[in-house]
């Protein structure tokens, strides 16, 4: 990491950045802005006092169109740039339309990184997806176990854009000496989830399973599985705020894990949304059904050197994503 490290300073000196947080006025380009991790950031940056935010709807700014999108900077001319807009979806969306989720997201992250380079933006962050890594990565998941075996076969066409989005600006790095930057989150969650019955994530549908069974009287709940795999999940409010450490204090070749560095049991994450919901049934384990990967954890620890981490308990963030829910998403 040492030569990626040298490299950046010079990248950086050479690009002549300054500090993210220098001009509070800058134009900030949010791409992505109205999903779970774009409106979590828009959110951080307007808290801060970031007020010249440049935000476009799908209808408004279609990001896979080249044309569409090179005149968009060439009028606007944003000086920062974080790129998390994407085509996202669970494994029957992947294993259905593998040419959407890899064709849209390579032209949504080329356009951009392109037009954002040609059109003086100052940096530019990217935010991957821990899929990026093999299937069988070591555990926790260090950066550098990046391309050292096969993905996941059910998501490997979104994986296979993701990478390609850390290659490009890596690539632009080197070629251009231009300030781009790639970040790669655990699981998150929180406000602006998504809790549809069939597509979500086991999180928000563990939270929805429990609420509506609440709700109903129900005694009790049955969630697939033994309970025994471990995952790590990090609030997104979190996630925005590591983004904008990013920003500021991190200008490198390698792209930085984020996650909590903190592991759950299946179990014990079940256990704790159900209390949070107030659902006083009894919960079933139907151990016919397949519990998935044992384990995944990223190793974050460069982050952690670099004096970012998180803030928000699982608790406290599922209180909060729980209070969104009733308000935005409940019938």
């Amino acid at each position: 990491m040492g030569g990626a490290t040298n490299e950046a300073v010079a990248a950086s000196a050479e690009t002549g950045s300054v500090s993210f947080f220098s001009d509070k006025s800058a134009k900030i380009f949010v791409a992505g802005h109205r999903g779970l991790v774009g409106s979590a950031i828009v959110r951080k940056l307007r808290h801060l006092g970031f007020m010249n935010l440049v935000l476009r709807t799908h209808a408004e700014l279609d990001l896979s169109r080249q044309s569409d999108v090179e005149a968009f900077f060439a009028s606007e001319k944003p000086q920062f740039v974080i790129l998390v807009a994407a085509k996202v979806g669970g494994i029957h969306a992947n294993s259905t339309y593998p040419a959407d989720f890899i064709a849209i997201n390579l032209q949504i992250q080329t356009n951009v990184i392109d037009s954002a380079y040609r059109n003086g933006v100052k940096k530019l962050l990217f935010l991957g997806s821990s899929c990026i890594y093999p299937k069988f990565a070591p555990q926790p998941i260090p950066e550098d176990a990046l391309l050292t075996g096969p993905l996941e076969p059910t998501n490997e066409w979104y994986a296979i854009a993701k990478i390609s989005g850390i290659k490009m600006c890596q690539a632009y790095r080197i070629q251009h000496k231009w300030d781009a930057i790639s970040g790669m989150p655990t699981n998150l969650y929180g406000p602006n989830d998504n809790f549809h019955p069939e597509n979500s994530h086991v999180l928000p549908a563990l939270m929805r399973r429990f609420h509506e069974a609440k709700v109903r009287g129900a005694k009790e709940v049955v969630v697939w599985g033994t309970g025994s795999p471990l995952r790590e999940f990090l609030h997104v409010d979190d996630l925005a705020d590591a983004c904008v450490f990013l920003m500021d204090s991190y200008s490198g070749l390698g792209h930085l894990n984020v996650g909590s560095g903190k592991e759950v049991t299946i179990k014990e994450l079940a256990e704790l949304v159900k209390e949070v919901v107030g659902f006083e049934g009894d919960l079933v384990w139907d151990t016919t059904k397949p519990d998935g990967t044992p384990r995944k954890l990223m190793d974050s620890s460069k982050l952690a050197g670099l004096g970012w981490t998180p803030k928000i308990s699982l608790k406290d963030g599922l209180v909060d994503t729980y209070k969104w829910y009733l308000e935005n998403v409940q019938q």
